[in-house]
């Protein structure tokens, strides 16, 4: 099932017992239509704070339903901050996670002398004016085979640092400056961690060649600051197509949200 969800209040996907998460709050909808005990396994596992409109998550049960009895009844047990927005059977080799070949986010600037009241906690704001043609030459350096470990979490815990970035792209429509990246996947804190050394080159606190720079040094403590979480937002998961999730996914994109974009 796709999954879409404000991120704002909820600290992350990944179930917690202590705190109310997005995981959480699925299993539950899902096991009440189920009549059963419903775990969920998603492509990617969002932080606290971070949004998501192409979410994919699967779940294994006996229970037998139409598509849309899934959907109508999974919905009306969920909060208004999270809605699923389309199911489909899959066969039983299909894992959200597993299965995923890439994987597309977006992260969210506005950029004016004044904070946005209504972009609250769905993008990032800055009263300082960004150099999007630095932001965008600087980038390039990112695409690409890479070991990103001067733009991963301290606390990643992925075996390997290795990750290909297959498009990074960064656009300004009046206020709005969006940062587009697509790899074959991500490190703890990469995208915001790509955000936070873009924007500062952005600011002319850093020359251009720094992110070629970070990728040769391999320290993350040489790599700035993490960008703000509530940015951020999971575009799009793609999947070979024997899965034909890919079509449904296509329709859960950020342009149907125009309002985002300006």
């Amino acid at each position: 099932m796709g999954v879409e969800y404000d991120g704002s209040d909820f600290a992350g996907w990944q179930l917690q017992h202590h705190a109310v998460t997005v995981q959480g709050c699925l299993e539950a909808a899902v096991s009440q239509v189920a009549a059963q005990p419903v775990r969920l396994h998603c492509a990617g596992r969002t932080d606290a704070g971070v949004h998501a409109l192409g979410q994919v998550a699967h779940f294994e049960t006996t229970a037998e339903r139409p598509p849309r009895a899934w959907l109508l009844g999974i919905n009306s047990h969920l909060p208004p901050t999270v809605s699923v927005t389309w199911v489909k059977p899959v066969a039983a080799e299909f894992h959200a996670r597993f299965s995923a070949i890439a994987r597309h986010y977006r992260y969210l600037i506005v950029t004016r002398p004044t904070r946005s009241a209504l972009m609250h906690q769905r993008a990032v704001w800055t009263h300082h004016r960004l150099d999007v043609t630095a932001m965008a030459q600087a980038a390039q350096a990112l695409v690409g085979q890479h070991d990103f470990s001067s733009f991963r979490a301290m606390q990643c815990q992925a075996k390997s640092p290795v990750r290909t970035v297959h498009a990074l792209t960064i656009q300004q429509r009046g206020d709005f400056i969006t940062l587009d990246i697509s790899a074959d996947g991500f490190l703890h804190h990469q995208v915001r961690n790509i955000a936070g050394v873009l924007m500062a080159i952005g600011r002319h606190e850093r020359a251009v060649e720094w992110t070629a720079q970070l990728l040769t040094l391999r320290d993350r403590r040489q790599g700035g600051v993490t960008a703000p979480p509530h940015g951020l937002y999971l575009m799009r998961v793609d999947y070979p197509t024997q899965f034909q999730i890919n079509i449904e996914n296509e329709q859960c994109t950020l342009n149907n949200y125009s309002v985002f974009t300006g």
